[in-house]
């Protein structure tokens, strides 16, 4: 049953002598408080006077004198209520006796009402929050509330009582002269017997304070009986419990201790390889990697970097290691670093008739003195003909289709044929002449007579733009370039007329007379197509046969056949004799700068055909944008 100690003072001396005077425990028993969380709840309403406030004072400091003080034994906090809810200082504010005791005696009453119920919801939601310093629950550290008031509340005590209590606070309800009794039942732990006191006087508290330490000292259990932890047993008040080192945790038996696996719950975020000690982890690499910075991504060690490797040319590195490696036309020598020029003569089928040379990377044909290489880059014809000569115009588009850096390529694709040319007098003549809307001489047929002079006067030459009048530049080559007034030589000498034209369109006039005319006029016509150019125009402007007088496509396979073809048409020896007016060196010449321009217009539809199509990507890049 309840414990009551409302007694005159001298029945409770001489109870409290006979406590006093009872046996003491053996000594194989040790008395410890043990860790524990003890929070005061004081009652400073109007009603409790001063002198009678400064008796709880010294009541709580007495306890806290006899308790084992410090962030890993008890922690003490302690809160005063009347009327409202004041935190004198939480259980994580101080870890010493003298700090607590100096925080005591600063405490100033509140001197309202009598708010229990709302102080011990305080306590429960605020003082024994793990915010506040209260142990977590799962340590199994006791919670103890040491409720003092001196009479009745003015609000409900009963169901936040049992909300702390279901909430694992244990709590002590002491009352002092008036208190309710009922009220001190319904706030305490069972058995109630045990946690609930009335003494008549603040006088008498000191007494009770001294029955209140001994319930919270027990025996050590972890001294008295075999308590099995692997580790560290923990004593708590009637009881004990294991605990296990750092990096450890408890096993299902309550005392047996396991290496905690870092590693295994998948959160390291280690790319290679977690390794787990003692609670902890750490990342390692595969072999051939080393660790960055952040300690858990693996970068390949490079050894290359360390500068040891003795490459001639290039280090090349990979996992655990690293190889030489030599430039393109060169070959690794035994010794895996020093690197030797490839003669690619003596290691590919090279097809030279005469002499192959080998170069970095590559090898060419050279014929002997007194002949030159043929279209095919490998074979050799005697150059009796290195006399012949032609007028030769250029008719180059120059629509705003084009662009200028295409121009620029166009203008280096005359160049290139100039340079095959013997440009003189008496020679080979250049005229050239760039279309758009309207038509432009750049230069006729006898403005230059050296080939350095019509390569500069090309290099020259300013973009026109604008539209693609096709038929109009085929009208201007027949009636002025081709002219003997525009430098064309006279038909009596016989000089072969060669007219080109180069276009990237449609044109925008008629081309079929002036096409018609030119060949009917005895030109030669070559027609070069790229990008939109109309392929049924080309074959209207070319000459028969058509196949081997017009090219549309970066691919010229095809194209090869059409020196033969026209050593057929145009040679004497070869053709029948209807033009036999024609010296044999006159055709050759014509036969050798038609395989030439070939080889030419392959290489430069092949650089517009590239640049067409990265400037097609730029375009639908910036159209994304």
């Amino acid at each position: 049953m309840m414990k009551l100690l409302y007694v005159a003072p001298l029945l409770l001396l001489a109870f409290t002598a006979a406590s006093e005077a009872r046996p003491k425990v053996l000594g194989t028993t040790k008395c410890k408080t043990g860790p524990l969380d003890i929070v005061f709840v004081i009652d400073s309403s109007r009603s409790v006077r001063p002198f009678e406030f400064e008796t709880m004072r010294r009541f709580m400091i007495d306890i806290i004198h006899h308790l084992d003080i410090g962030p890993n034994a008890t922690r003490v906090g302690v809160i005063q209520y009347s009327s409202q809810v004041q935190n004198v200082f939480s259980l994580k504010s101080y870890f010493s006796r003298v700090e607590m005791e100096k925080a005591i005696n600063a405490i100033v009453p509140l001197a309202q009402g009598t708010m229990t119920g709302l102080a011990i919801q305080y306590a429960m939601n605020v003082a024994f929050s793990t915010q506040e310093g209260a142990r977590p629950l799962h340590k199994k550290i006791p919670r103890v509330a040491v409720i003092v008031t001196d009479g009745r509340p003015q609000d409900r005590v009963t169901d936040v009582a049992a909300q702390a209590r279901a909430a694992g606070i244990e709590i002590y309800a002491v009352g002092v002269q008036r208190a309710d009794m009922n009220s001190l039942r319904a706030m305490a732990s069972p058995p109630l017997e045990e946690h609930v006191f009335l003494v008549e006087s603040f006088d008498l508290i000191q007494q009770f304070g001294k029955q209140l330490q001994d319930k919270l000292c027990g025996v050590d259990m972890c001294t008295e009986l075999d308590h099995g932890c692997q580790h560290t047993c923990v004593s708590v008040p009637g009881s004990f419990y294991c605990q296990c080192k750092p990096g450890y945790k408890l096993n299902a038996d309550g005392k047996t201790c396991a290496v905690i696996d870092a590693c295994a719950d998948g959160r390291h975020g280690c790319e290679h390889q977690c390794v787990s000690s003692l609670g902890s982890f750490a990342c390692r690499c595969r072999t051939g990697y080393q660790l960055n910075q952040d300690k858990k991504t693996c970068n390949m060690i490079n050894f290359c970097n360390f500068g040891n490797h003795s490459c001639q040319h290039e280090c090349v590195n990979v996992l655990n290691g690293y190889y030489c490696r030599c430039h393109d036309g060169y070959t690794l020598q035994a010794d895996g670093k020093a690197c030797q020029a490839t003669d690619l003569c003596n290691s590919v089928e090279h097809g030279c008739e005469f002499k192959c040379v080998s170069t970095t990377g590559s090898y060419h044909c050279v014929c002997p003195e007194g002949q030159q290489l043929q279209a095919d880059k490998k074979t050799c014809n005697t150059a009796e003909c290195k006399a012949g000569h032609i007028d030769l115009v250029l008719v180059i588009d120059g629509s705003k289709s084009v662009r200028p850096q295409n121009f620029e390529l166009v203008k280096h694709f005359v160049n290139q044929i100039v340079d095959l040319l013997d440009v003189s007098p008496h020679g080979t003549r250049v005229g050239l002449v760039q279309y758009s809307s309207r038509v432009r001489t750049e230069f006729p047929l006898n403005k230059f007579m050296t080939a350095a002079d019509v390569k500069k006067a090309v290099q020259r030459v300013q973009y026109m733009e604008k539209g693609t009048m096709t038929g109009l530049a085929l009208k201007h080559m027949v009636e002025h370039s081709f002219s003997e007034a525009g430098g064309a030589r006279p038909l009596s000498q016989n000089v072969p007329r060669v007219g080109l034209v180069f276009t990237d369109g449609r044109s925008q006039d008629d081309i079929s007379e002036w096409a018609r005319r030119a060949k009917e006029s005895g030109i030669v016509m070559f027609a070069v197509g790229v990008g939109k150019a109309v392929e049924e125009e080309l074959r209207e402007i070319a000459s028969e046969p058509v196949d081997q007088h017009f090219s549309y496509s970066a691919d010229f396979n095809t194209m090869t056949n059409i020196v033969d073809n026209l050593k057929v048409n145009i040679c004497p020896e070869e053709g029948k004799g209807e033009t036999e007016f024609r010296s044999p060196c006159e055709c050759e010449a014509l036969v050798q700068f038609q395989s030439n321009t070939l080889a030419i217009l392959e290489d430069l539809t092949n650089k517009i055909a590239q640049m067409m199509a990265r400037i097609d990507q730029l375009e639908n890049q910036v159209g994304r944008k």
